[in-house]
This record gives structure tokens, C-alpha cells and sequence, in this order.
């Protein structure tokens, strides 16, 4: 992995990835997405070999815009190797999981989706340029167990259950129509784990029995798994420890 781009550079888990990747390889370059720049750690903005870019997964320029910057530091033609979609949404002020039906708004809902689904479709529409070239290409989206249909058992949390459902179909989806037009290539999500982060930050109580791991330690986890990850695991969802998981 030489040519990295991480969506989420300011979220724990997308920071601390950068982090392992940057550390783990001294050629790799790393491009970092952020919707704050300024909320990036500033070891990450002033290491010589990340440059962070404005992107907003809520607004539909963005994309664009990031495609047009990321030209200045990886031309289409040299290509990126690995994407990484870091960003989520659980909570955010208004914005909290749901514990029933009547607990459901339509805006939530909809934010849920733009961060935890729609964003990562449009990016990758908007890279299609940078996946054309002859190496292996890894698309990796940071997703969660509690997207999975078949391993509900607890409901609740109706929008971003249902967003990283959306978002398990969507690689999915890309898995098929992308081997035609990047191949090699390897489209999968990926459960991180429990992780200690802004995100789990209100669950803390709930989370005393599970086994939670520090944003390092989760980054660690996930690029063992990616530096693993070949052609033939297009397709799958795959836990932080290497194990498969049910859609």
C-alpha cells in the first residue's frame, strides 16, 4: 500500500489508520479527507507525507472538489492502491441512536445515511479515474456488526443499523460492476470492532462487558487485515480479527 486515501482523517478510528499506515511503510503517501481540516491532529497535518483535503459527505460538490485537489498530489495516472472509508455517523446533537419506532426522524435518518452510505458511493464515483491502473486496488469501508441483517437480534438504532446496511450493499454492488472495469480489485467492509472513540463516548456504561479496543490498537488490528486482503476476498465482510461475517 503506497498510494493510501483515508475518508474520515479526523474521526479516531480514520486518524489512528493513517497513523499505522504512515509508520508501517516510509514510501507510502497518504491523502486524508476531512470535514474540519483544523480537527485533524496536528501530527497527522504536519507530517511530510499526508496533505489533508476539505470533503463534506453531505454536500454533492465535495466530491469533486476532492477529485480536482487530489490530482495536485496523485495524478489519475499514477492511481491510489487503497481507499479507505473512515467516516460515521452515530450521534451528533440531535442526532442519537434510536431505542424505538417513535423514536425516528426523517433527518436523522437522512444524515445517517449521506455520512455512513451515500458518501462513500459518491467518492468512489468521483475516483474512478485513480482505479483504472494494472495493480491491486483495495476499496475497504468501515462498517459495523449492527449493519448486519441476519446478526440483529437486539433492534434499536433504527438509522445507522439501517446506514451501514446500505452501506454492506453498496460494496456489495461494487463488487460486481468493479472487477469488469478495475480489475484487480477488492471491494469489502469491515467491522472494526468495539472502539474507544467520540462515537462510542456515550455507550461507556453499556460497553463495560465488551471487549473495547483504543483507537490504536484498532488501526493495528485493521491493517493486518488489509495488508491480508487479495482478489479473491471481493465481496466480503470481514470482522477486525479476519473473520467473516453474515451480511
Amino acid at each position: 500500500m503506497k498510494r493510501i486515501l483515508v475518508a474520515g482523517l479526523s474521526g479516531a478510528i480514520g486518524g489512528a489508520l493513517a497513523e499505522a499506515l504512515l509508520e508501517r511503510d516510509e514510501e507510502s503517501i497518504v491523502v486524508g479527507l476531512a470535514r474540519d481540516p483544523e480537527k485533524v491532529s496536528e501530527s497527522l497535518r504536519s507530517h511530510s507525507r499526508l496533505t489533508v483535503l476539505a470533503w463534506d459527505a453531505e454536500n454533492d460538490q465535495s466530491p469533486g472538489d476532492v477529485a480536482r485537489a487530489l490530482e495536485k498530489t496523485i495524478p489519475a495516472t499514477t492511481g491510489i492502491d487503497t481507499f479507505i472509508y473512515a467516516a460515521g455517523l452515530l450521534h451528533d446533537g440531535p442526532v442519537f441512536p434510536e431505542k424505538r419506532l417513535e423514536d425516528m426522524k426523517a433527518n436523522s435518518m437522512a444524515r445517517a445515511f449521506a455520512v455512513n452510505a451515500t458518501g462513500f458511493a459518491m467518492l468512489v464515483q468521483a475516483l474512478l479515474p485513480w482505479l483504472r491502473h494494472r495493480e491491486l486496488k483495495r476499496i475497504l469501508a468501515i462498517s459495523a456488526k449492527v449493519g448486519s441483517i441476519e446478526d440483529n437480534r437486539l433492534g434499536g438504532w433504527y438509522a445507522y443499523r439501517s446506514s451501514k446496511a446500505a452501506l454492506n450493499m453498496l460494496v456489495r454492488t461494487l463488487s460486481v460492476e468493479l472487477p469488469r472495469r478495475c480489475k484487480p480489485v477488492a471491494c469489502v467492509s469491515l467491522h472494526p470492532g468495539t472502539t474507544d472513540s467520540a462515537l462510542s463516548e456515550p455507550f461507556r456504561q453499556s460497553l463495560a462487558q465488551l471487549q473495547v479496543h483504543s483507537a490504536a490498537e484498532t488501526a493495528g488490528n485493521l491493517v493486518k487485515v488489509i495488508e491480508g486482503i487479495t482478489s479473491g476476498d471481493n465481496g466480503h465482510f470481514l470482522s477486525w480479527d479476519g473473520s467473516e461475517l453474515p451480511w
